[in-house]
């Protein structure tokens, strides 16, 4: 695991997968009471950390924004995401937090499309971004796919909460270009 062992929540079952199992994480086993305490302790050290963090980020001038914190169940390590338009020396900041945890630190830079997905929120569709809901990777995205599916190039219409054109269109794409042959001359009016 790249970030080392999460808890987990199973939310649906399927007694068969809709898709292969490659796409799932691996499971080591059922959290026992030890895990959930651990979980506990660790959702408190992260509103500590991010709480800490935030006003050392002020007091240091720097130009960043922290968006999530998130700590290793083992406790071994806290991780800091942040946005920034350029390079930060973050040095002091980690011997701050270092200073403060007592545990590694890994100070993580992600771009405004990883903000929105861990952040989450609602489209413009009313629904949970998709990119917080179910989409694992960011497909590149180009004006041309909301073109040839008649979109409105407005701006305002096509972005999403992060600015960039929307997730969606890529995948409404596939769909659009898959239906596109079976749509007669007609309905198309």
């Amino acid at each position: 695991m790249e970030h080392g062992a999460i808890l987990g929540k199973v939310v649906y079952s399927f007694k068969n997968l809709p898709y292969s199992c490659e796409r799932l994480k691996g499971i080591l086993r059922l959290a026992n009471a030890e895990d959930l305490e651990r979980d506990k302790k660790n959702r408190s050290i992260e509103k500590e950390a991010y709480d800490f963090c935030q006003k050392r980020i002020i007091d240091r001038d720097l130009s960043m924004n922290l968006v999530r914190v998130e700590s290793l169940l083992d406790g071994s390590k806290i991780i800091f995401y942040y946005t920034a338009e350029e390079r930060v020396d973050f040095r002091e900041l980690v011997k701050d937090l270092v200073r403060k945890f007592h545990t590694r630190i890994e100070m993580r830079q992600i771009g405004v499309r990883n903000k929105a997905k861990m952040t989450g929120g609602l489209g413009i569709c009313g629904r949970e971004l998709c990119c917080a809901a179910f989409l694992n990777d960011f497909e590149p995205i180009s004006i041309k796919m909301a073109k040839e599916q008649h979109l409105a190039l407005n701006p305002t219409k096509i972005s999403g909460t992060c600015g960039r054109l929307m997730c969606c269109l890529t995948f409404e794409y596939q769909n659009y270009l898959a239906s596109k042959g079976h749509v007669s001359e007609e309905s198309k009016t």
